[in-house]
């Protein structure tokens, strides 16, 4: 078991870069004690604890060979945009079996970050006893403002985790891993644009039961760019290592397989090209804890 931590970016369907970073690392039994899954990376997180290499491909992509995860036809039967009891229901349960046996056995902590819609706070749940609570705190975590209903979890509203914290960082040094690895699903010198306030108009209106919620939508942009601020400076202290797309990133809402399958192995071959680098910097990491133990 390696001395780091894991932090995996949602993004909706750019999560499929992730998806073949974590098959690459899982082939070469990269092991690491403490994974924070948000989104789309809460779904990459829980298959990488599971040792599931490919399942998370075969959800994204494969099955839309034959369903229909969001679009029109979802939205006219469902309200919503996105299939989410397919998605976390009939795939984990039937379709694409999710190993829940595996996962509860792996010495690895697992987090899925959600947003508290009273509160529009983060909150990670941890789950090794109930698949079914598992699977709701995927589908809160990946539950996408305007586009999935909110998700009762343990009584609460909860939706997509990005929504109050994209990239946990600061929340895996606070449990005390100082270095981490960083799956990111944008290119370098991406930062988002400020919400227009047509959006936080429609968001008071969608959402006019819930403030806080809607201050966290406002504030989201501004907090995610502070957050790539403090990877970056991190990045520089050798304190994470971050994995990112160097190619055009496919949008969100991709839907063309060839696309899909193009950034899943651009992920794949991605890791295969930092993977020496990221062998060392891991064992620099565990040098440096085995030093601080003698020094005791």
């Amino acid at each position: 078991m390696k001395k780091a931590g894991m932090i995996l970016e949602g993004g909706g369907q750019r999560g499929i870069f992730t998806s073949g970073v974590l098959d690459y690392l899982m082939e070469k039994k990269v092991e690491l004690p403490y994974v924070i899954g948000v989104s789309a990376g809460a779904c990459n997180a829980v298959d990488y604890v599971s040792n599931q290499i490919l399942r998370t491909k075969e959800c994204m992509l494969d099955a839309q060979l034959d369903n229909e995860l969001y679009g029109v036809k979802t939205l006219m039967h469902t309200k919503y945009f996105m299939n989410m009891d397919l998605i976390f229901d009939e795939f984990p349960n039937h379709l694409y079996p999710f190993d829940f046996e595996t996962y509860v056995k792996s010495p690895t902590r697992c987090l899925l970050a959600v947003t508290n819609c009273i509160t529009g706070k983060a909150e990670f749940i941890e789950e090794y006893r109930d698949k079914a609570r598992l699977m709701n705190a995927c589908r809160a975590s990946s539950s996408l403002p305007f586009g999935a209903p909110m998700v009762d979890l343990d009584g609460v509203p909860m939706l997509d985790g990005g929504i109050a914290d994209s990239i946990p960082v600061r929340k895996a040094i606070a449990d005390g891993f100082d270095h981490n690895i960083i799956i990111l699903t944008r290119r370098k010198g991406y930062y988002k644009e400020e919400k227009t306030d047509a959006v936080i108009r429609m968001a008071k209106i969608w959402y006019r039961k819930y403030p806080n919620l809607i201050k966290a939508l406002a504030q989201r942009s501004h907090a995610y760019n502070r957050t790539l601020d403090l990877i970056e400076r991190l990045e520089k202290k050798g304190m994470v290592f971050v994995i990112r797309p160097t190619a055009t990133c496919v949008s969100r809402t991709e839907r063309d397989l060839e696309k899909l399958e193009d950034f899943y192995w651009h992920g794949y071959e991605e890791a295969e090209r930092l993977y020496p680098r990221l062998h060392e910097w891991i064992e620099k990491r565990e040098e440096c804890v085995s030093r601080k133990r003698l020094l005791r």
